[in-house]
């Protein structure tokens, strides 16, 4: 759980540092090109960081590292991830109110508690998804491989 931690705390790091400079530093609005560079940022970081945390944990495993526990340290990864960045983003509009969220959301006309409860929810499920997509590519090349039965017949 301690690589876990660390590195599903880094991912969420580079997510905070990413909104306090654009956001609060900035002042970036939804509409500025460089906000096409967070998500993509957000992604690297994260496909990085579950691939040095299954690479810790296949030292740590004195490199016997299988992709059962492989995919199992990068889904930890992320979930770690998800609930941080949420509990984050959910500080940031208790701090910044709504206007931030509903800048984000481009509309006006839905009640309060939809919009955040669409926007948790997506970051949430989008963070365990792609998790679950680094994870299964990050282990398939990491993970040892199990030798074949030999079919020869003698």
């Amino acid at each position: 759980m301690k690589i876990a931690l660390k590195y599903g705390l880094l991912i969420t790091a580079v997510v905070v540092a990413w909104v306090v400079v654009i956001r609060f530093l900035m002042d970036v609005g939804p509409d500025s090109k460089i906000n096409v560079i967070g998500p993509i940022l957000f992604n690297i970081t994260s496909f990085v960081a579950i691939m040095l945390g299954m690479s810790a944990r296949k030292r740590e495993l004195d490199g016997d590292l299988s992709f059962k526990e492989g995919l199992k340290t990068g889904m930890r990864i992320s979930l770690v991830y998800a609930i941080s960045a949420c509990l984050f983003f959910i500080l940031e509009f208790l701090v910044a109110g709504p206007k931030l969220m509903m800048s984000e959301a481009g509309s006006e006309g839905g009640p309060m508690w939809k919009v955040a409860a669409f926007a948790y929810g997506g970051l949430f499920l989008g963070s365990m998804v792609l998790g679950l997509i680094y994870s299964t590519v990050i282990s398939f090349f990491i993970a040892r491989r199990l030798p074949r039965e030999s079919s020869e017949i003698i």
